[in-house]
């Protein structure tokens, strides 16, 4: 198929409807009028050829060419992405854009404090932080560093160690006063679990330590709702010891009988290694992050 010359507006209105499902949702996303985002989707369809789109009463589908495309559009978008921020900056370190990836839970309960020191210390400079346990990413152009649990076995990728991350059994205070606490791995069967639903990575963790998905009481893949259903005093949770430290009232439970821990890697794509200003974040949360982890 031979297509014309498209401008990357169109593309972008193109990524913005796959992923909206309807034009109106579309247009609010980036910002533009609901006929402009309908004008480049027919601009683009005529261009390829091809129909992207199948219209319903229910609203927009991407088509059988519409679905090969999407991954090389977002490819493109992250490309584009990327020349913005090393454009943004070409020679001050401390000055541009840097977009950061990590877990759920290092980036909403552990990142904030520590980019907080870090942005007063460089006014001029900006973190795009995205939650995403993909390494593919990094990959992509996506971001340019993440914090990631798991040491990468991708090509392409750079990886520093840079903290062990221990993770336990945790309950608040007033849940263990209302229902005790437990002294055995048995004993757990007579209290609330808070844990995973579906994560067979997280359950097989439970498994491997006793417990099984049945005796989970509430179950939720999202770690921020089990973390803050252990705040709120429903049940016994796992959750990172530095997190816990961090809340007063939360207690540890089997300490000595149901842990385990996790590396914490610092990851960049290869061709970033020389990037002044992803290597000025790197070397900060290689000196900071590890103490915001500690049990």
């Amino acid at each position: 198929m031979s297509i014309a010359p498209i401008q990357w507006d169109h593309w972008r209105s193109f990524i913005a409807v796959a992923e909206q499902g309807s034009l109106s949702a579309a247009a609010r996303v980036l910002g533009l009028r609901q006929p402009t985002v309908s004008r480049h989707i027919d601009l683009l369809e005529q261009s390829t050829g091809t129909t992207l789109f199948l219209r319903s009463p229910q609203g927009l589908s991407l088509s059988d060419i519409g679905q090969q495309m999407l991954p090389e559009a977002r490819a493109m978008a992250a490309s584009a992405a990327a020349l913005e921020r090393a454009a943004s900056a070409p020679v001050d370190a401390a000055r541009g854009i840097v977009r950061l990836s990590a877990s759920e839970v290092v980036g909403a309960e552990i990142l904030p404090s520590v980019l907080g020191n870090l942005l007063a210390i460089h006014p001029a400079l900006e973190v795009e932080l995205v939650l995403s346990n993909r390494n593919d990413d990094l990959l992509h152009r996506e971001a340019d560093l993440a914090v990631r649990m798991t040491r990468p076995a991708q090509t392409g990728l750079v990886a520093r160690k840079i903290a062990d991350v221990r993770i336990g059994l945790f309950a608040h205070t007033r849940y263990l006063a209302a229902r005790g606490t437990p002294r055995s791995v048995a004993e757990l069967a007579g209290h609330v679990l808070i844990g995973p639903d579906r994560d067979s990575v997280a359950l097989a963790a439970l498994a491997e330590a006793g417990i099984a998905r049945r005796m989970v009481q509430f179950r939720c893949d999202r770690e921020s709702a089990q973390i803050n259903a252990i705040r709120a005093g429903m049940g016994i949770g796992a959750l990172q010891a530095g997190i816990a430290r961090a809340a007063p009232d939360l207690r540890p439970v089997l300490a000595d009988r149901l842990s385990f821990g996790l590396e914490c890697w610092l990851v960049m794509h290869a061709d970033l290694r020389n990037n002044a200003r992803v290597r000025l974040v790197t070397e900060y949360l290689s000196a900071h992050l590890p103490r915001a982890l500690k049990a």
